[in-house]
């Protein structure tokens, strides 16, 4: 059997992780949205979505990027490498979502 098949076999411990992974860019899109849109364009960190932002606008690129972000996690989902995907989880937690809560946290 090749390494690149999928696993067929349920993993609880995967299952929450793909979960949190999808949350987790559910709520760094949300942040992006509300946070570029309210207090600008300098605030995105992530150059390619910043250029994303600038030729295709705010909602189209915010959608675009977690869209496609979702489909490279549920690739990694169906490939069983939930460590994988559990650690860039939490380094994507800390990397973007805790930096959007600090700003939106400093703004009230």
């Amino acid at each position: 059997m090749s390494s690149w098949q999928p696993r067929l076999s349920r993993s609880i411990f995967g299952d929450a992780v793909i979960l949190t992974f999808l949350a987790a860019q559910a709520a760094d899109g949300m942040f992006t949205y509300v946070g570029v849109s309210t207090l600008g364009m300098r605030l995105e960190a992530n150059p390619l979505v910043l250029a994303l932002i600038t030729s295709m606008g705010l909602g189209t690129a915010v959608t675009t990027a977690k869209v496609f972000v979702a489909i490279l996690g549920m690739s990694l989902h169906r490939l069983g490498v939930h460590g994988i995907l559990a650690a860039l989880t939490g380094i994507y937690i800390l990397a973007a979502l805790v930096p959007w809560l600090s700003i939106f946290m400093m703004q009230s």
